[in-house]
């Protein structure tokens, strides 16, 4: 949380980190410079205040020179062994800010070494210059050299790792769009499967009629005539379903789909039974006169019927499914609901909310026709199905 702060800030305010990091490393370093070793002030040093500024300053380029920084931090350090009252932490400041940033901005080697020969010269430069100085002293400033390498190599691990997460993540997701793309693909593919199953039962149908009616045209032609008028009617619901299958692709490869009628609420009954066999009592209730509808509707209605069963069956056993059926006006109504599972049985849902396609190949179906479905948790518990279809097919952009 405080490195995300801390970014945000950096992010928003850069040249305020850098001066507030100069500044801080100067007071420490100045700061070590104007006292003696028994910590009483003393007179201030040029050479030693003048060394404190060029280390400090050097930091402001340790994103694009991070080695460069070392180099001149490290020789300013050397100097001021030689200059400042006393050595302690505070003295090499500049040089531990520069290893750290070495150690985070490059590799692991090039961090180890500056951090290894920066050590050493340290040393040696205080063994010259203050052999008396106890050991505990000395190995103390060693110990601080070596720190801040190896907290900049933590922390330039622990970016990477993140990065690496972060990456993992996006690719995830991106991966997940695109099979969502390609699930949206082939569910309306088998939509376009289905819709032309029916527009070939109404070709097949036209067919027939034109034979029958060009067959009593010279001997009944009253008969022919009613003939023609159906052949209208089904040739006007060919061409409205095939309007409702523009942008919608069937393979060039799967075979030729049967001239057979598409399934329709006419066997809704079979379809309830089917689950009652399975376990699932389903009540069904109808609401108004029912209507016709065309046989694009007519099958949507029977699909999405279907998989709101499937799935209230799949997530809820032990509950009872609802439907409904309800025709008013131009429109037809259909809902599926069921209740709160019974204790120690899965809740009812359709498909769990940003995963799952089902919902999206309902939501596709109602759409093709011109109509438009809902899915949501009851406020009870439960789920519920809603989708409300015209009776004949309405191209997709005819409804919002």
């Amino acid at each position: 949380m405080i490195e995300t702060w801390l970014r945000r800030v950096r992010g928003r305010h850069p040249n305020l980190i850098d001066a507030l990091l100069v500044l801080a490393a100067f007071i420490v370093t100045a700061g070590t410079t104007t006292v003696d070793r028994l910590g009483n002030a003393i007179e201030p040093n040029p050479a030693a205040l003048t060394l404190a500024v060029v280390s400090s300053l050097a930091l402001l380029g340790r994103r694009r020179w991070p080695c460069l920084v070392v180099v001149i931090t490290l020789a300013c350090t050397l100097a001021l062994c030689f200059v400042a009252t006393q050595l302690n932490a505070g003295l090499v400041a500049p040089l531990l800010l520069a290893l750290f940033f070495l150690a985070v901005r490059t590799d692991r080697t090039t961090a180890r070494a500056a951090t290894a020969v920066s050590a050493v010269l340290v040393t040696v430069a205080t063994i010259i210059n203050e052999p008396h100085t106890s050991l505990s002293i000395k190995i103390g400033v060693i110990a601080w050299i070596l720190l801040p390498g190896a907290i900049g190599d933590s922390v330039r691990v622990r970016r990477a790792h993140l990065a690496a997460i972060e990456e993992r993540a996006e690719r995830a997701e991106r991966t997940r769009e695109e099979e969502a793309r390609r699930r949206v693909a082939d569910e309306r593919i088998r939509i376009a499967r289905d819709l032309h199953d029916v527009v070939a039962h109404h070709i097949a149908l036209a067919n027939a009629q034109a034979g029958i009616a060009v067959h009593l045209l010279d001997r009944h032609p009253a008969q022919a005539r009613e003939m023609l008028s159906h052949l209208t009617d089904a040739t006007g619901s060919a061409l409205r379903e095939l309007k409702a299958t523009v942008g919608l692709l069937r393979s060039a490869d799967d075979p030729q789909a049967p001239l057979e009628p598409a399934p329709g609420l006419d066997r809704l009954p079979d379809l309830i039974g089917a689950f009652e066999r399975a376990g699932l009592p389903v009540r069904l209730a109808v609401e108004g006169e029912p209507q016709p509808l065309s046989p694009g509707v007519d099958l949507t209605a029977y699909r999405i019927l279907q998989e709101s069963l499937t799935n209230v069956a799949k997530h809820a056993a032990g509950t009872t499914a609802d439907v409904t059926l309800a025709y008013s006006g131009s429109r037809v109504l259909l809902t599926v609901a069921n209740e709160r599972p019974a204790p120690g049985l899965r809740s009812g849902v359709v498909a769990p909310v940003g995963g799952g396609f089902g919902l999206i190949g309902m939501r596709e179906r109602a759409a093709a026709v011109g109509g438009r479905l809902t899915a949501d948790r009851r406020p009870g518990g439960g789920f519920l199905v809603s989708a409300e279809l015209p009776l004949r097919t309405a191209a997709r952009e005819e409804h919002p």
